[in-house]
């Protein structure tokens, strides 16, 4: 994958995600965002995968967290669309969203 992916790619890549607890879509700047639910209304957990590397290197912020500033580094996921959005998913489901 090139390093400035394509609509089309991230596109592939958000549909394999299809999370049933997380909301994923294309984001700024070639990056994805995942967003949960946190229960306080406006404040979600997002989780920001940021081209870097061979891949893209996803961040966790708790609710209320500035998104625009480096997040917790959570993990890192590369491959074709397919591969990339299943390890999404992995990362997604195994974020420790406790705040320890």
């Amino acid at each position: 994958m090139a390093l400035n992916a394509s609509n089309s790619e991230l596109s592939r890549i958000v549909k394999a995600v299809q999370s049933p607890d997380w909301a994923v879509e294309t984001g700024d700047g070639n990056s994805i965002v995942a967003t949960r639910d946190s229960g306080v209304d406006g404040m979600p957990y997002v989780v920001v995968f940021r081209r870097g590397g061979r891949g893209y290197r996803a961040s966790l912020y708790m609710p209320g967290d500035d998104i625009t500033v480096e997040g917790l580094e959570i993990g890192e996921v590369s491959g074709n669309p397919r591969d990339i959005g299943r390890q999404i998913r992995d990362v997604l489901d195994e974020a420790d969203l406790s705040g320890n």
